[in-house]
């Protein structure tokens, strides 16, 4: 149980980690191959880092979902009753997994297209669907993240949920104690 539950906190989390160690050492390979004298530089780092960075961006679609941090204005929400706010945010937690189905569903059409056209990357000549396969991951969880959002909404309906303004006070409130724990711990 413990697993799944680290799998629900940190699945895409971890993979993002991951992704971004490899581009880190993969682009300092290439620099330090780059500036070998009698070495040529390798083809296939600025190709391979750069898949990695598409897979970044749609792995960091339901990363963002499940954190709560998807890009939005809430200042009007903010502004409505606690129960109608709840009720926009499970609305939206609903939108977004309709639309990420429909993207979902879309990018299958899309990978097996290009699978059946066989092209293949230029530097690794890896086949492009293996690329591709990164909406169907992102699109997939995105589409599941929003559903589990929308649940972890509806169950927490009755209780009271704070303003953004009220979130962002409160959390600097936090850190001024933090703070002042960490200067009265050192003196």
């Amino acid at each position: 149980m413990k697993v799944l539950k680290w799998l629900d906190e940190h699945f895409e989390e971890a993979i993002l980690v991951v992704l971004l160690v490899l581009i880190s050492c993969i682009e300092l390979i290439q620099v330090i191959f780059r500036n070998l004298p009698f070495v040529d530089a390798l083809t296939w780092p600025e190709e391979f880092c750069r898949f990695c960075w598409i897979w970044s961006v749609f792995l960091s679609l339901p990363f963002t979902i499940r954190k709560g941090s998807m890009l939005r204005v809430n200042v009007l929400v903010d502004m409505l009753p606690q129960a109608v706010r709840k009720s926009v945010n499970i609305l939206i937690d609903l939108i977004n997994a309709v639309v990420m189905g429909i993207l979902f569903k879309s990018s299958i059409e899309l990978v097996d297209k290009i699978r059946t056209s066989a092209e293949a990357s230029p530097a690794m000549t890896w086949p492009m669907w293996i690329i591709y396969v990164i909406l169907l991951v992102g699109f997939g969880l995105g589409a599941l993240r929003a559903v589990q959002m929308a649940i972890i909404h509806i169950k927490h309906f009755n209780e009271k949920e704070l303003t953004t303004l009220e979130q962002t006070m409160a959390d600097a409130a936090e850190e001024a104690d933090a703070g002042k724990r960490a200067e009265g711990g050192e003196a």
